[in-house]
C-alpha cells in the first residue's frame, strides 16, 4: 500500500487509537475525575455539580447536564453584558 494513500482504518497503524485522555483511562465504575478549578468562582461551581451525577441513574444525568449547560452558557453570556463601572473612552481626554 503507497503510505500517501490512507488504508481503509482511517490512515492509523493497527493499534494506534486516540491519544489517552480522561475518558480512555477510566473505567466503569471507577472514581469520577473532579474537573479542573477555572478561578472563576461560579463556573467552577457549575463544574462540581457535574459530580452528582455521579450518583444518580443514567436517566437522571440529562437533567445534571443540562442545568450545568444553561449555567455556563448564562456565564458566558454575562460576558457580552456591558460594565456598569466601565465608560465609553472619551476622545476628548
Amino acid at each position: 500500500m503507497n503510505e500517501a494513500m490512507p488504508d481503509a482504518s482511517g490512515g492509523q497503524a493497527p493499534g494506534a487509537g486516540p491519544a489517552p485522555g480522561p475518558a480512555a483511562e477510566s473505567a466503569p465504575g471507577a472514581e469520577p475525575v473532579p474537573p479542573e478549578r477555572t478561578g472563576v468562582a461560579a463556573v467552577d461551581g457549575l463544574l462540581e455539580r457535574l459530580g452528582e451525577a455521579a450518583g444518580l441513574a443514567a436517566d437522571g444525568h440529562l437533567a445534571v447536564y443540562e442545568d450545568v449547560h444553561r449555567g455556563l452558557r448564562a456565564e458566558l453570556a454575562s460576558l457580552d453584558a456591558p460594565h456598569p463601572e466601565t465608560r465609553p473612552h472619551d476622545p476628548r481626554s
